[in-house]
């Protein structure tokens, strides 16, 4: 992070491939006192790698596994979901991978904390009960709901007892697009989770935890740190953050040394922490992937806005302060965090139907691809306006010709050996999105030549989903918080 993470480095040294029977479990917290509780990383998003967290299970020791499934948009197609079928809008895939580790859960005392319950933790719930009941276990499983995130039924009587839900960029009411908003959810914090662990729940459902609860949660509850004690939750908002996106902490999308990472079977990261905030990033040896300064930083500085003032539902975080200290073999300690009280508000993320959009490619072979392709943009935006269609954005992209860096990147080179065409629209009229995706095809033969990519058919026309942030005062969501916990 410039100027806002430093280091002192020790030598790397290589790490040494240890079987499970060689891993020995660290000393564990409970409730106070102790030395070590291991938080692991088993996914970044909705969709990762199923493998991680069975990795992260079975090829060492933890004792809590965090499972983070959210995203703004997630919640919109969760709500979506939903209103087709009233047993849906949480993640199926967890419902799964729960079914596959609850043994091994049971039999390492490993206890789980996820978002995966979405808009339906109940539901989520339900099914877990479902896969569990035909399972022999040597104990039934007790999992934890969290509800009370939810806002969208309680949307109107929130507007009309003065809370206006504002743009945090904008300034703007909810109430211009209240009649097009999909999902609004309050970002919790950590004192639902440990009221589920406190609970004794072996497999914490959460909908819209914020993501870095998911990891200090756990570090609050074992350890018994106090609400106000700052830096030390400061400390677990760090360890959050480099958990929260899986592996890329340990070496996944890494520009440091990437050709030289193996990310055939990664480890994802776990976070070592101890009683005064202070931790270690680690992984499991033997797995792949890498945990070094490098790996830490970049995933530290990830959705970064002032690195001073990064705040949280239960801690503001100072990142400007944090230190890092290389050790080798695949540890890197992080202390020194410093921490500022919280504030008396909550994020509610609240996603709105934005109209229209459809996206349409051609791929352009040489010779001149570049120019064919840009002649080609040419009698499309031609013929868009012949047919009179208005759009509130034409985007066109020459993939493989500086389409990712844009003007930085110089006019390109007259021998590339192809350039795909990529060319979007959004408008609120849905009609003439669909009208668009028609216009694609027709350049295959009246447009420019060596024209190939159309297997895909025409253009699928797709709602616009769109992210409203606002501000609600805490006391008006946390009264609302629920939890319970039951024996499945």
């Amino acid at each position: 992070m410039t100027d806002g993470v430093t280091d002192s480095v020790a030598l790397e040294a290589e790490a040494t491939a240890v079987g499970l029977a060689e891993q020995p479990r660290p000393a564990r917290i409970g409730g106070g006192g102790g030395a070590t509780v291991r938080v692991a990383s088993g996914q970044g998003f909705w969709g990762d790698w199923q493998e991680a967290p069975k990795l992260q299970v079975r090829r060492g020791a933890i004792d809590y596994l965090m499972l983070d499934y959210l995203a703004e948009i997630t919640m919109s197609i969760m709500q979506k979901q939903r209103a087709r079928n009233p047993e849906a809008g949480y993640a199926r895939d967890f419902v799964l991978l729960m079914d596959d580790l609850i043994e091994d859960l049971i039999a390492g005392e490993i206890r789980v904390v996820s978002n995966a319950g979405g808009v339906n933790p109940e539901g989520c719930r339900n099914e877990l009960g479902f896969a569990f009941a035909d399972q022999s276990l040597p104990r039934r499983p007790r999992v934890a709901v969290i509800t009370g995130d939810d806002l969208m039924d309680s949307l109107d009587d929130l507007i009309a007892a003065g809370h206006g839900l504002r743009h945090m960029e904008t300034g703007a009411p909810l109430s211009t697009v209240r009649d097009r908003v999909a999902a609004a959810n309050a970002y919790l914090g950590a004192e639902p989770i440990i009221e589920a662990l406190e609970q004794e729940a072996d497999i914490v459902v959460a909908g819209r935890s914020t993501d870095t609860a998911l990891t200090y949660a756990p570090m609050m509850h074992e350890f018994g740190w106090d609400a106000d004690d700052w830096d030390r939750l400061a400390h677990g908002v760090v360890a959050g953050h480099i958990n929260e996106c899986g592996c890329q902490a340990s070496g996944g999308n890494s520009l440091v040394d990437w050709r030289e990472i193996d990310l055939i079977l990664p480890g994802y990261p776990i976070i070592e922490a101890e009683a005064d905030g202070s931790f270690v990033v680690t992984k499991h040896p033997g797995l792949g992937g890498r945990v070094t300064r490098a790996t830490v930083t970049e995933q530290l500085v990830y959705e970064l806005g002032d690195p001073r003032d990064y705040i949280t539902p239960d801690v503001i975080a100072d990142f400007s302060t944090i230190r890092l200290r290389d050790l080798g073999g695949d540890r890197v300690r992080v202390e020194g965090v410093a921490g500022r009280p919280r504030t008396d508000q909550l994020k509610v993320s609240i996603a709105y139907h934005a109209g229209y959009k459809a996206v349409g490619t051609l791929t352009y072979a040489w010779p001149d691809a570049v120019e064919k392709a840009r002649r080609a943009d040419e009698i499309l935006r031609g013929r868009l306006a012949h047919l009179g269609l208005v759009f509130d954005e034409i985007r066109t992209e020459f993939v493989g010709a500086g389409a990712c860096h844009g003007p930085l990147a110089g006019e390109p080179p007259e021998d590339l050996p192809e350039v795909t065409l990529r060319v979007g629209v959004r408008s609120p009229d849905r009609h003439a999105v669909s009208r668009f995706s028609r216009e694609i095809a027709p350049l295959i033969l009246a447009g420019p030549p060596s024209v190939t990519g159309f297997a895909g058919g025409r253009p699928r026309v797709q709602e616009v989903v769109a992210y409203w942030p606002a501000l609600i005062d805490r006391e008006v969501v946390e009264s609302r918080v629920r939890v319970e916990t039951i024996e499945l």
